[in-house]
């Protein structure tokens, strides 16, 4: 339920009443908040830049400024709009149109949802498969998190864990619309452990390194029991403790979590 709008401001001689109020497209309800809405002076300053009159983070402020021309600037998450506005008479009334969309990420293996902590997402406009610039326009964004964009194509790129577990995806995001994306990765979590013995305790101060069978390092780490997520496929896992070296290889089958012993001999 939106609150009472505020009565209407007094207007002075000479001012004028500014109305703001803008829409994820143009049959959509109004933004109820989250914008930042910045007015400037029509001029340039001796240095380029417009000079900023009045900043207000309301959903539809209602301005008092002399009359004149200025120019209006809306943004919300990623998304924004800019428009000309000369003001006269007592009240102006300027609905801005933001063609942007929302953006939801999670990640799963198989059925099971991938807790937030272990997976994180970067967006990139344009598709993948397209030359474009390259820097994400978010970085590392949680799973279940919003992020608001214009209208078009992006791609996300998901990390789960901070090994090979990589998934590129094309999206479309439309104006208005909260776009659901679940990105399924095929991988699993791993125990590494040095044992004297099968089942045996894990020796500490171990240094390891999981390579691909070309010989390709995948992960590297410290400690009795290392937990990495690594992606479908197999692997060599090379333990060094003690000024020895041991190795095993290993395959990774997507959804079935377990331990890899290296045997210490």
């Amino acid at each position: 339920m939106m609150p009472p709008a505020p009565p209407p401001p007094m207007v002075p001689a000479g001012q004028v009443a500014l109305a703001l109020s803008a829409k994820f497209g143009s049959e959509a309800a109004p933004i109820t908040g989250g914008l930042t809405w910045r007015v400037y002076g029509a001029k340039p300053e001796p240095d380029g830049n417009f000079p900023l009159i009045r900043e207000d983070k309301s959903p539809a402020p209602t301005l008092v400024l002399p009359a004149g021309a200025y120019i209006v600037h809306v943004g919300f998450g990623l998304a924004n709009a800019v428009k000309p506005v000369t003001l006269r008479g007592a009240t102006v009334r300027e609905e801005f149109d933001l063609p942007a969309g929302g953006l939801r990420m999670e990640g799963k293996v198989g059925d099971a949802r991938i807790p937030a902590a272990q997976i994180s997402f970067d967006v990139f406009k344009g598709s993948q498969f397209e030359p474009s610039d390259r820097r994400p326009i978010a970085e590392h964004v949680a799973s279940g998190g919003v992020v608001v964009v214009p209208e078009g194509t992006y791609y996300i790129v998901s990390n789960y864990g901070d090994a090979n577990s990589v998934v590129r995806s094309d999206i479309r995001v439309q104006a208005g619309k909260l776009t659901d994306v679940v990105v399924n990765h095929r991988a699993a979590i791993i125990t590494l452990k040095l044992v004297n013995e099968k089942g045996g305790e894990a020796l500490a101060n171990t240094a390891w390194s999981v390579l691909t069978p070309g010989g390709d390092v995948i992960k590297e780490s410290i400690g009795a029991f290392p937990r990495v997520v690594l992606a479908e496929g197999e692997y060599r896992a090379i333990a060094r403790n003690e000024g020895n070296v041991f190795e095993r290889e290993f395959k990774v089958v997507t959804g079935v979590d377990g331990d890899v012993e290296v045997l210490a001999k």
